[in-house]
């Protein structure tokens, strides 16, 4: 990859998240019905904010989760004869739940679907919604989010990097580079 440049600085992530955190409680009536689950690994940190924003303005009684969706991939045997399996954290009853899933890009779709069949491994929840900070286009699953931070658009020979601190050790923000066209 080169020419990786920022698009959106934790300013925007901030604020980007405080509205989502607000169009969920929003369309959210039933808070103690309610569970936001992250996908592992940066949905999490993503998540993570979105509760604490939701906390801030006072929504309490929701639900929180974290999901690992390595078994579910379509590609798994591809990225690494060894997967990396992390444990979803589920300490909930998921049954008649409304259930907001929440990652850092929408891209194919993909994980998405993972996400929903590791889901329903878990029960039968009232609704499954989406919460992408990003979304860029290129879907080739019928999946579309119900709270989207930012839609970019993006090309094929580009990609999306959402950086937070606890993983990149970097203030969070979103940045695309284009792929070396070898």
């Amino acid at each position: 990859m080169i020419d990786e440049k920022v698009i959106v600085d934790s300013y925007e992530v901030n604020s980007i998240l405080e509205r989502m955190s607000l169009q969920i409680v929003e369309t959210s009536h039933e808070l103690n019905n309610l569970a936001i689950v992250g996908i592992k690994r940066r949905g999490v940190n993503i998540a993570n904010r979105l509760k604490n924003h939701m906390n801030n303005f006072g929504k309490t009684g929701f639900l929180y989760g974290e999901l690992d969706i390595t078994l579910y991939r379509d590609d798994l045997t591809e990225i690494n004869s060894i997967p990396d399996v992390k444990s979803s954290t589920i300490d909930f009853d998921v049954n008649d739940k409304i259930i907001v899933l929440v990652d850092d890009v929408l891209y194919t779709g993909r994980t998405i679907r993972s996400a929903i069949e590791a889901i329903l491994d878990f029960g039968r929840p009232k609704k499954i919604l989406l919460a992408v900070l990003i979304d860029r286009g290129h879907r080739e699953l019928p999946i579309e989010a119900n709270f989207i931070g930012k839609y970019i658009q993006t090309s094929s020979n580009e990609v999306i990097h959402v950086k937070v601190k606890e993983i990149d050790d970097v203030d969070d923000c979103v940045a695309i580079a284009k792929l070396d066209s070898k």
